[in-house]
């Protein structure tokens, strides 16, 4: 068994964990829904509910890392009660890390992909329908897909091969400063375009009008969601970086660091897409079209277009593979546990399996497109669902359960664990609040899911 490696400094424990946070669902979904469910008053649901229902579990998966000095697959193990079940969980947040990146890695590459057919200047002088075939045609090209797919998973584990510090933490430090830079270049651009102000309105003035349309229920169960599927908890994913950490820092204060960083770049994408959008008469919409079809329209229109296009597709390129390498440190990590392998072969075989677990989600589009799952759809789609509306919420129940029953880790043990060090401590004064309403909280959000799936 190697030696077991911990963070060089606290900024490179935030940095990687906010890496993890800091995903692509912050720049194509937040900022469509706060337009869409009333501007800064939806801002307003998210930030509380962010605190009241992301921070406490965040906690605990850095409690439980930390307390364990284990990652998810054998957390459980060092912590349960004799005879208990718990580690069951180690294993179901494992392979929920791998589903995650058998889609994930897929998406990244398109980012990819974009950085250099913006250089190129592939946009250049298309109509918005000739944009919109670039990416269908990417979608239907097997070779292109897999290529860039590829990519993402080689450059990702080459990355974690260095090891922590020198790979994981030196990486996610800088990209993750990178990324902030090239927000920061786009956000100025966006403002100072001729229009903007209308996007700016549109995005922060609060339109309580909006919400009573939707109805209230509606909007609250969307900022709920957000706040929570927007950190990534609940399979583990975040337990790994706690597990690399000292005991000088309580645990609270770290992820109040983490959420604010997640929250600001979630908020500053806003910033990019709504006046941009605005200034152009283009309608802001979510997801894909969004990012592969609305923005190189507008970036299109701009003077330098291609130099936009490509600092906008290299900044959602970070955002996404600061996330892979903090998935792909958990896997390795996790094997490392489980079978005592040292990192490089754990390396090794964890890059031919994502790479061959990926080529489903991959040729989902192409090859395999006939696949299609009733109520759900393609096979991105089915991954999709298996994480984001099952083992997100429930493995999220699993945490908050093993941190407040006695049949589990239990609430004095987890206190004691996440208020060592200095810094801000969690309040014990909201046990109530943890062990009895938000696990029913984390219920209704998994169960409307399914209504809104299936039957809605």
């Amino acid at each position: 068994m190697e030696h077991r490696e911990n963070f060089k400094s606290r900024i490179g424990f935030i940095m990687t964990s906010a890496g993890c946070a800091i995903g692509l669902g912050n720049v194509w979904r937040f900022p469509f829904i706060t337009g869409q469910y009333g501007g800064a008053a939806f801002v307003l649901f998210y930030l509380v509910f962010l605190v009241i229902l992301g921070l406490p579990i965040m906690v605990m998966e850095f409690t439980v890392g930390r307390a364990s000095g284990k990652s998810a697959a054998k957390s459980f193990h060092a912590l349960e009660p004799a005879g208990t079940k718990w580690h069951i969980h180690g294993y179901i947040a494992t392979i929920g890390n791998y589903v995650l990146m058998m889609f994930y890695t897929t998406v990244a590459g398109w980012m990819f992909s974009y950085i250099f057919k913006s250089a190129r200047g592939e946009f250049t002088s298309l109509t918005p329908d000739e944009i919109e075939n670039v990416f269908n045609t990417m979608l239907l090209n097997p070779k292109e897909m897999v290529f860039w797919m590829g990519i993402v998973v080689l450059v990702g584990f080459v990355i974690c091969l260095r090891g922590l510090e020198k790979g994981v933490e030196k990486a996610s430090t800088v990209i993750m400063t990178s990324l902030l830079c090239l927000m920061l270049v786009l956000v100025a651009r966006a403002l100072t375009l001729e229009g903007a102000s209308k996007g700016i309105a549109f995005y922060l003035k609060p339109d309580f009008s909006k919400m009573t349309s939707h109805g209230l229920g509606e909007v609250i169960f969307a900022a709920m969601g957000q706040s929570f599927f927007t950190l990534s908890i609940g399979i583990g994913s975040l337990a790994i970086f706690g597990s690399y950490i000292g005991k000088e820092r309580a645990l609270t204060g770290e992820a109040v660091s983490i959420i604010a960083l997640d929250t600001f770049v979630a908020l500053m994408a806003g910033f990019i897409i709504f006046p941009s959008c605005f200034a152009f008469g283009v309608n802001p919409g979510q997801g894909p079209g969004l990012i592969f079809i609305t923005l190189p329209n507008i970036f299109n229109s701009m003077k330098f277009s291609r130099l936009w296009g490509t600092i906008f597709f290299a900044f959602m390129s970070f955002a996404a593979l600061s996330t892979v390498i903090a998935i792909f440190e958990d896997l390795i990590a996790s094997v490392m546990d489980l079978f005592g392998w040292s990192r490089k072969k754990a390396v090794i075989i964890n890059l031919f399996a994502v790479f061959v677990l990926s080529l489903p989600c991959t040729l989902g589009f192409n090859a395999l497109s006939f696949i299609h799952f009733t109520g759900i759809g393609n096979i991105q789609d089915l991954e999709d669902f298996i994480v984001s509306n099952n083992l997100l919420p429930l493995g999220s129940l699993v945490y908050l359960m093993f941190c407040t029953s006695r049949y589990g880790w239990g609430f004095d043990n987890f206190i004691a664990e996440a208020n060592t060090g200095s810094g801000i401590k969690f309040p014990v004064r909201i046990r109530y609040y943890i062990t009895h309403i938000l696990p029913l909280i984390v219920l209704f959000i998994w169960v409307v899911g399914y209504i809104q799936k299936f039957f809605i």
